[in-house]
């Protein structure tokens, strides 16, 4: 199909309900659709919005074009759960339709203000030459679910950045509120992180640019985030064109982390060192993370499973990407730690004990038919090299391939060389970490048809990635020389 401009970019009463229905069916058919991760009904999912708590309620929306596997006229899709892990979709809520975000409803948050849920948005508008300009609207929902726009923008688009002004996050302390947004410096081409308070949500001031240690953000700063996890500042942003000097990474953009030492309101600083910036997820497909502190005073995390820029195997079904399961954070022993809620466990159908296989001819199978819908819990001993295959085939020569070593010099690798359907390779077919010394392993491990993630030594590391293999590659073993030691169990997982 030919995504010409003018397909991209019509309106969505235009859109028969038969051509909606088949992109409906042709996704819900997928061998790759997840099961047990939010996926769009239909066409395109990327960044996670809105993610909140509200009315008892848990909230996220995600940006949406539900036409086909491309980015044209955005809106916002709004899902809501109970408990973080069933999420039940209510459709495109958020729809272009003013003057103010003619050509797409872009990336934002949301906050709990009484009796109503302030979304916060960028409003994509183009004039006829198809120059754009962002505007950063709101919207108010009520308690019964019903959404109103705001006449007006609440920030209009400064003189000193350019048209890559977008997906602001809506913050208070004490005594005001603030906007956070990515934003490109005009006269230096430079990312930057947008600064703006407000006392009454209606008049907001320019306070500049945020203050922060990092020497050089590359060319823009998205989905820019400001949390604060057991009572540490975390600034967790996009960088796009970060200097590899800054921070070594592999994907097209990198999702990193800072972990701060003080944050000012009043002033806009983020007080930590230069050298601070870490990757969120060491994975391959991990982008737009969007981070809240809930009343209770924990902070969750979810994530677009997705890259910019890249094709997916199922752009040829007309759909694409999913959002992550959503994480805790917290700190341990000085460590920011990525956690899979406890929740989760309501998903299982059937729970086994892992004993340990004998190794034949250097095989040792784990479960020979792990189904699609798992997770896999493992702890390995220290002072073991080898092997584990997921998704593997019977022959055990195609699957996703984790090379661990727990002896001196640790590591582990996550090779999707040979787990199906290639892409992106441009940019590499191996992750690795490092582990610590002589250490045993811990792994929680959930796969979704198409969707692995991997959580390594309760979530110091986490590793994210899309492979697309024949559904009848199930096994789950270990390859080694001299066989593995290792302990575990396997939950088989439903719907959500």
């Amino acid at each position: 199909m030919s995504w010409t401009r003018e397909k991209r970019y019509r309106s969505y009463s235009s859109w028969s309900n038969n051509e909606i229905k088949n992109l409906k069916i042709q996704a819900e058919n997928s061998p790759y659709k997840p099961g047990y991760h939010i996926s769009p009904l239909s066409g395109l999912l990327n960044d996670p919005n809105g993610f909140s708590y509200f009315n008892g309620k848990w909230h996220v929306f995600y940006q949406s074009f539900p036409f086909g596997p491309v980015h044209g006229l955005k809106s916002w899709v709004h899902c809501i759960s109970d408990d973080l892990v069933h999420w039940s979709n209510l459709g495109n809520e958020l729809v272009p339709s003013t003057k103010y975000d003619s050509h797409g409803v872009y990336s934002g948050s949301a906050l709990a203000i009484k009796n109503n849920l302030l979304l916060a948005y960028t409003g994509n508008v183009r004039d006829k030459s198809w120059q754009r300009t962002s505007f950063q609207n709101g919207a108010l929902m009520n308690q019964q679910g019903q959404i109103t726009k705001i006449e007006q923008p609440l920030i209009r688009q400064p003189q000193h950045v350019t048209e890559h002004f977008r997906d602001p996050q809506l913050l208070r302390d004490s005594e005001n509120y603030y906007i956070l947004l990515g934003a490109q410096d005009k006269k230096t081409l430079k990312g930057e992180f947008s600064w703006f308070k407000s006392i009454d949500l209606k008049n907001w001031e320019d306070m500049g640019y945020l203050k922060h240690p990092f020497k050089d953000l590359g060319y823009m700063v998205e989905c820019p985030n400001l949390v604060f996890v057991d009572g540490h500042p975390v600034l967790i942003f996009c960088p796009q064109g970060l200097p590899q000097k800054e921070l070594k990474y592999k994907n097209i953009y990198p999702n990193v982390y800072s972990v701060g030492t003080s944050f000012d309101f009043s002033s806009g600083t983020f007080n930590g060192e230069p050298d601070s910036l870490s990757n969120l997820d060491d994975g391959f497909d991990v982008y737009a993370s969007q981070a809240f502190t809930a009343p209770n005073g924990t902070t969750y995390l979810i994530s677009w499973i997705g890259l910019p820029e890249i094709k997916y195997p199922t752009d040829q079904e007309n759909w694409a990407h999913c959002l992550s399961l959503v994480k805790k954070l917290h700190f341990e022993d000085g460590h920011l730690l990525q956690t899979p809620l406890s929740a989760q466990k309501k998903l299982s159908i059937k729970k086994s004990e892992l004993i340990t296989a004998p190794s034949i001819a250097g095989i040792q199978e784990v479960n020979e038919n792990a189904d699609q819908q798992y997770e896999l819990e493992l702890s390995i001993d220290a002072d073991q090299e080898g092997n584990l295959l997921l998704a593997s085939s019977k022959d055990h020569k195609q699957g996703i391939q984790m090379s661990f070593n727990t002896a001196q010099n640790g590591n582990l690798t996550v090779d999707r060389s040979k787990a199906g359907i290639q892409f992106a390779s441009k940019y590499g077919t191996k992750r690795s970490i490092k582990l610590p010394h002589q250490q045993s392993l811990n792994l929680n491990i959930f796969i979704d048809h198409s969707v692995c993630e991997i959580f390594v030594n309760k979530g110091e590391n986490v590793l994210t990635l899309r492979y697309f293999a024949p559904q009848k590659n199930t096994k789950i073993a270990f390859i080694s020389n001299n066989g593995i030691k290792y302990s575990g169990r396997y939950t088989k997982l439903t719907d959500m």
